[in-house]
């Protein structure tokens, strides 16, 4: 803080005492006017309300004068006058870093054991599954949800069905969360209103849902020479791509017919950012965990 700052905060805090240390001084000694009943004459409804006039109680000027007074001694201990950095040299980044390194002091010993196993391994831990769900709610829930169930409007998908767009080891987690994930289904509006149409409705045969045979069959060829490139000619997607299997009854935005020819027309985009700016790697590490946890939750302590 400046000189100038400073000595304005000094000015406004003496004038602010100063007023009130008066106020306190002078009201219990003010002579008001009054009736003989004690009441000031003021009267509402008709005399029926009348404004009376009473001493302050001596509890309420010693409770006064008492903060008061430790107001004073807290500008002297403390921060707060100025530049006075208080007897005490208290500072709120002193009292964080003291915070952070007892909580630190507790969390390596931690650590330091989770870091003996995989995240396979660590998932039946149950503090690490409570260290892990912490993380997770303040991190990953905003678009997978708390319960991890995924949110087909973001095309966030669910974490506890086991269906992974780019694998389910701890190995495949720790990556995704690490470095995060782009996936991209371009859109094929180009191909003509009816081919998106049969498209769909072979997606839908992939699945084993109701459709229609015949535009079914239409679209196998245009499927096998176009989407095969990702989802693979069976449908069942490639994660080295992040393309989703078609054939298992999850969708990532959406499976009605509706939905997947609004995915097959306009095409559409999902981006899982990268936490290791955020997060430590021991983080990253019991994440994952937890992410593993939650699609093997019978998966017990080791």
């Amino acid at each position: 803080m400046s000189m100038g700052w400073s000595l304005w905060v000094m000015f406004l805090v003496v004038l602010n005492m100063g007023i009130s240390l008066f106020l306190f001084l002078w009201g219990p000694r003010a002579k008001i006017p009054s009736q003989p009943d004690q009441t000031t004459g003021h009267a509402w409804a008709h005399g029926t309300i009348r404004e009376g006039l009473r001493p302050l109680p001596r509890w309420w000027l010693l409770l006064s004068g008492s903060m008061f007074i430790g107001g004073i001694g807290y500008l002297v201990l403390y921060p707060g006058f100025g530049n006075h950095k208080g007897l005490l040299h208290w500072t709120s980044h002193g009292q964080l870093a003291k915070a952070v390194a007892a909580n630190d002091a507790k969390l390596d010993p931690l650590l330091q054991r989770f870091d003996l196993y995989s995240v396979e391994q660590l998932a039946g831990d149950p503090e690490a599954q409570q260290m892990g769900q912490r993380l997770f709610d303040d991190n990953c829930a905003a678009c997978h949800g708390r319960n991890a169930h995924g949110n087909q409007a973001l095309g966030a998908p669910n974490l506890t069905d086991n269906d992974w767009l780019y694998g389910g080891s701890g190995k495949d987690i720790t990556t995704s969360i690490h470095d995060g994930r782009g996936g991209v289904m371009p859109p094929w509006a180009s191909l003509g209103e009816q081919t998106v149409k049969n498209l769909a409705q072979y997606v839908l045969s992939l699945s084993g849902e109701p459709h229609d045979a015949k535009m079914a069959a239409a679209a196998e060829p245009i499927f096998k020479g176009t989407c095969a490139a990702c989802h693979g000619a069976d449908g069942k997607g490639t994660q080295a791509l992040g393309a989703p299997n078609l054939t298992d009854h999850i969708w990532l935005h959406g499976g009605s017919l509706a939905d997947i020819e609004k995915t097959i027309h306009d095409g559409r985009q999902g981006h899982m950012p990268n936490w290791d700016k955020r997060l430590s790697d021991d983080d990253i590490h019991v994440l994952a965990a937890y992410v593993y946890h939650v699609s093997h939750p019978d998966v017990g302590a080791q």
